[in-house]
């Protein structure tokens, strides 16, 4: 056991690939085969995050299971060589989103049995997207974290260009363009690391960043240029990625026009990589400059929470609403790293595991009613509750985790994040908060206008979710019910390494 444990955030990442080898000796047509091969892949992943989390040590400082080689070097005549790690640990911040990962990867694995085309390329991709996102929280070295930030967006691309709906190809044209931006400012700087430290594994990079602070008034101006170029591309990069306004457009194509399962994933997990990239590297690496930039963050995240809500109230497709309350809340996530304090980035952290669940959840909901009803305008759904009784019970817990209400996982999110500002930023803070009750009323109306009123003719003999659709389901509920009534089963794993964190940025 010990010896699973120290090598567990690579034996977590890599364990969906025995999947993928075994799906790859499957013959095409068998359908059934390739699903429950899909399905059951996930599980070891899941259940060594399950282990990682109980065996993690709360007390601890710094990464655990660390796991660092050298993997290959770049020599120069009369130079330092690069030296590239192959480095590989969790800590505070990374285990709980490995758990989230395993989670929302299982049951959107589930959650797939409406892809009946091309099941096995179908079940390789996503067994391949569960490596890349695993990789991207448990990488030590930034550019074994680039390379695993690339596979998400190759999968990504080419899950929702074939299984999508009718936009999916502009869907995967959009998403590759805005993300392949934000792979190219990555790159800068990761070959600007590369040139300041010559090594690119997260505690080289922090050391040196911190020696570089410390000296700061010694730095020659076209220094501290470069240095501020390289903070501006993680910013973009990880901007992007959130999505942070105005880099949102993409972000609303993928979300109307990919499959379920795969908008579930990118909801969940995906967008809070952008989430992960903004603490790690943006608070770990430059805290100083952070400090500085703090003001311009919490703005742009009072953008996307308003500018998020007032367009969730007024849209009248299903789908789009849920894409805009994303924007909307991916802006809490923003005011919480803003804050700088240990009860901001809490927060942040908390709205992003908790989004993942809820949002989640939603999709795989809305999902379930399109493949009944083939609509998800509004306006052409209404009373649902009285043919669907537990896919309306199941939708308006989701909607009040959405809008925050407490005992759920949505409340503390918001919470805390908004707290951690007040203290810093109590302006701000206040401007933001009406957001939040439109967040309240434009879930309310999404719900009402679904499960209430009178049942349109058409849809009183719909069937109600399935057994296969209840239990994933009813898995999100629990999860999110956990949170919110205790939520130290999320909070205790952080506290370290949050304390670590704001200790650099002098908080």
């Amino acid at each position: 056991m010990e010896m699973i444990m120290d090598w567990s955030p690579t034996l977590v990442t890599f364990a969906p690939l025995i999947g993928v080898f075994l799906i790859l000796c499957l013959p095409r047509k068998k359908q059934g085969w390739h699903r429950l091969t899909g399905i059951l892949a996930t599980l070891p992943s899941l259940a060594l995050s399950v282990l990682m989390y109980a065996a993690f040590d709360t007390g601890q400082n710094g990464m655990q299971w660390l796991k660092s080689y050298v993997w290959f070097q770049v020599p120069f005549p009369q130079a330092n060589p690069w030296v590239f790690h192959y480095s590989m640990g969790a800590d505070g911040l990374s285990v709980p989103l490995v758990l989230l990962t395993s989670i929302v990867s299982t049951l959107a694995a589930v959650a797939s049995l409406y892809i009946k085309k091309r099941t096995k390329e179908y079940y390789l991709l996503l067994l391949l997207l569960q490596t890349g996102m695993l990789g991207v929280f448990l990488a030590h070295d930034f550019f074994l974290f680039f390379i695993f930030f690339e596979i998400t967006l190759v999968t990504t691309f080419f899950l929702i260009g074939i299984w999508g709906y009718l936009g999916k190809e502009k869907a995967a044209n959009h998403f590759l363009l805005y993300n392949g931006l934000g792979s190219g400012f990555m790159l800068f700087a990761l070959v600007g690391f590369l040139l300041l430290f010559g090594s690119l594994e997260y505690s080289a990079i922090e050391k040196g960043m911190s020696e570089i602070i410390a000296q700061a008034d010694l730095l020659n101006d076209q220094f501290k240029v470069m240095l501020w170029l390289i903070f501006i591309c993680l910013i973009i990069a990880f901007g992007i990625k959130l999505p942070m306004f105005p880099f949102h457009p993409w972000m609303l194509r993928v979300h109307t026009e990919a499959p379920t399962p795969v908008v579930m994933i990118h909801s969940g997990i995906l967008l809070k990589m952008g989430a992960y990239g903004l603490i790690r590297f943006g608070v770990g690496f430059y805290p100083a400059y952070m400090k500085e930039a703090a003001t311009v963050l919490a703005i742009l995240g009072l953008i996307n929470i308003l500018y998020g809500a007032i367009l969730a109230f007024v849209e009248k497709e299903l789908k789009k609403v849920l894409a805009y309350s994303s924007v909307s809340h991916m802006g809490i996530i923003l005011l919480g790293v803003a804050a700088l304090n240990g009860t901001g980035l809490q927060g942040a952290i908390f709205q992003a595991i908790s989004h993942g669940l809820i949002s989640a959840l939603l999709f795989f909901l809305v999902g379930s009613l399109y493949e009944r009803t083939k609509t998800t305008q509004l306006d052409e759904l209404s009373g649902l509750a009285k043919s669907m009784p537990l896919f309306s019970g199941i939708m308006m817990v989701a909607a009040l985790a959405l809008l925050g209400l407490p005992g759920l996982s949505g409340f503390i999110s918001e919470f805390m994040a908004f707290l951690g500002l007040f203290k810093v930023k109590p302006v701000i803070a206040a401007i933001g908060t009406p957001g939040l009750i439109l967040a309240a009323v434009y879930t309310l109306r999404a719900v009402l206008k679904t499960s209430f009123g009178p049942i349109r003719e058409r849809f009183v003999q719909l069937s109600d979710i399935h057994i296969k659709e209840s239990v994933p389901m009813m898995i999100f509920v629990g999860l999110i019910v956990l949170i919110g009534v205790y939520p130290d089963v999320l909070g205790n794993p952080m506290q370290q390494t949050l304390q670590l964190i704001v200790s650099r940025i002098g908080g």
